[in-house]
């Protein structure tokens, strides 16, 4: 805030750290705690001191901005929410272990919100009564919760965290791709101004729901997503949102089904090579329980089932792998030797697109230590559903283009949503329709993680010495340093208040009996964008000016140190 008070580090309520965190894992984590941004209150939960505060409030002040300047409303609504309207989405079971549940002193169920939805529905149900009334997009910037069996990587995994959430209602398709446009536009917007590096790709709705999603990635070692990047043309997304189409093989020369002896070849590895072929030439066959019922994943043997595909095609259902126990009494599934043919109705069988109608494999014969080969899927064997199943591999072909993909880690930052008509179904949610009939309202949901952008802006501009925040979310805009003496003191605080009359944000390192070197190196580790110092020539009325990113330094009077960092 323009004229805001000059921040002195004697009264400052941080103190900088020498070394990392011992549980610290992600460059983002270590450095925030080191500079004093934040600390850790229990596992996943986190308090922001006065520097994290206000680089929070200056992404805050962003989303605020950009969310206003497309015609969104802001309001608040509670973080502690009732059971009845998730029950009626079922996202009271789907959500599962990460839902934080609590009740009241009466019995009443509750959860802490990880997403609000449900709510907007039933606040726009009560407010809206007309077509006349919508299109409308409200959004907040709420705490959100969610109870990670495993909270990691500082405030980029918790089980609190700092998100906005809009949503658009509609009473046309159309209009809601109008909504989702705007969105899509205005965190295009916020991410440029935030300074971040960021690719917008094609992505699963998940317990959301509804049809075309998609997220915004900014690429950083720390990220928990794998996006896919096609070095040819446009086409990115989620590794977990890349499908292939279906195309199928001519297998007319394909000799009959023969059945092969193969001792002791349990897995893919041992199979290969006791016959000599590639792993690529046979057939994996993973069993799974969908819901206690036993489902056989096909895929071929030279690649990994991506579980997490696996759970979204099933879900809501409970995905879990078979035991050796479920083994027993099954004489039709014979462990290290199955196969998808002759099993009848016993087991549904899904397969990647990569064991499509034509292709031939050798796989399991479904008799122990024996194989099949030239066993032909639409042939041999029928498969219930297609589904691209197999972990996405770098070179994998682009589904666009063909081209070779790149694979990167990306942390999420923000994920748009075009939901339709699955929660105002549920929650029944019309008004009254231009020609005095009831509609259905339509909808859209957006997020930023506004926690997470702090996180993901330190992972991606942090250098070896500590942050180095862009101008427009730092804590201050130039960090004045007092080298020691008295005079420096002095200087100091004079140039500081000068620098806030003329509307800069400053934070000036005024503490006594502290060392130039460890002031110096609190400046690089605290990262604001200019660090004005004085130094051996105050005498002269004389600072150094050095830039954090870059490393420049240059010599200015007081008034050239002010007329350069004002312009």
């Amino acid at each position: 805030m323009a004229n805001a008070p000059v921040q002195r580090m004697s009264q400052l309520m941080a103190k900088t750290l020498r070394d990392d965190p011992a549980d610290a894992e992600v460059l983002s984590h270590k450095l925030l705690v080191r500079a004093g941004y934040v600390r850790r209150t229990a596992a996943g939960i986190w308090s922001w001191l006065p520097l994290g505060k206000k680089v929070l409030s200056n992404v805050e002040r962003i989303v605020r901005e950009e969310m206003d300047a497309i015609g969104a409303q802001e309001v608040l609504l509670p973080a502690i929410l009732p059971r009845e309207p998730y029950e009626a989405t079922g996202r009271w079971d789907e959500y599962g272990p990460e839902l934080f549940r609590l009740q009241d002193r009466k019995g009443g169920d509750y959860l802490l919100g990880p997403t609000h939805e449900e709510i907007f529905t039933l606040l726009v149900k009560d407010q809206a009564s007309s077509y006349k009334d919508l299109p409308v997009i409200l959004y907040q910037i709420q705490n959100k919760y969610r109870d990670e069996a495993r909270p990691r990587a500082g405030i980029l995994r918790g089980r609190e965290f700092l998100m906005k959430d809009s949503y658009s209602f509609d009473t046309e398709d159309e209009g809601l791709a109008k909504s989702y446009a705007l969105h899509r536009e205005a965190y295009q917007r916020v991410f440029e101004r935030l300074g971040l590096d960021y690719r917008i790709c094609a992505a699963t709705a998940g317990a959301m729901g509804g049809s075309k999603s998609e997220e915004f990635l900014a690429p950083a070692e720390a990220g928990e997503d794998t996006f896919a990047d096609c070095p040819n043309c446009d086409f990115a997304a989620n590794t977990e949102a890349i499908t292939y189409e279906l195309t199928s093989v001519d297998a007319t020369g394909v000799p009959a089904l023969e059945e092969i002896p193969t001792p002791d070849t349990p897995t893919i590895e041992t199979l290969a090579a006791h016959l000599g072929v590639e792993a690529s030439a046979t057939l994996k066959n993973l069993l799974v329980k969908v819901d206690g019922e036993i489902v056989a994943v096909g895929v071929p043997g030279d690649r990994e089932v991506d579980l997490g595909k696996v759970e979204a095609h099933f879900a809501p259902a409970t995905v879990e792998l078979v035991t050796a126990e479920d083994f027993t009494g099954r004489p039709d599934l014979v462990r290290g030797y199955v196969g998808p043919q002759g099993r009848g109705e016993k087991v549904t069988y899904i397969a990647d697109p990569r064991v499509a109608p034509g292709t031939s494999w050798i796989t399991g014969a479904n008799k122990e230590h024996t194989h099949a080969k030239n066993v032909v899927a639409g042939r041999d064997f029928e498969v219930d559903a297609y589904v691209d199943v197999v972990v996405v591999q770098e070179g994998d072909p682009c589904p666009k283009c063909g081209t070779g993909l790149k694979l990167d880690r990306a942390i999420e930052i923000g994920h748009i949503f075009q939901l339709g008509r699955k929660y105002a179904d549920a929650l029944k949610l019309d008004v009254l329709g231009q020609h005095g009939k009831p509609v259905r309202v339509t909808m859209g949901s957006y997020g930023i993680g506004v926690s997470r952008a702090v996180a993901a802006l330190a992972e991606q501009t942090a250098d070896e010495h500590g942050l180095v925040w862009p101008r427009e979310v730092a804590p201050a805009d130039v960090h004045v340093v007092a080298a020691g003496k008295a005079l420096q003191i002095e200087l100091a605080l004079d140039v500081s208040e000068k620098l806030r009359a003329a509307g800069l944000r400053v934070l000036v390192d005024d503490r006594a009996g502290v060392s130039p070197g460890v002031k110096f190196t609190d400046a690089e580790l605290i990262g604001v964008p200019q660090i004005l110092v004085a130094g051996r020539r105050s005498a002269e009325g004389v600072l150094e000016l050095k830039d954090r990113k870059s490393g420049e330094r240059e010599e200015l009077t007081v008034d050239e140190a002010i007329a350069r960092l004002t312009v």
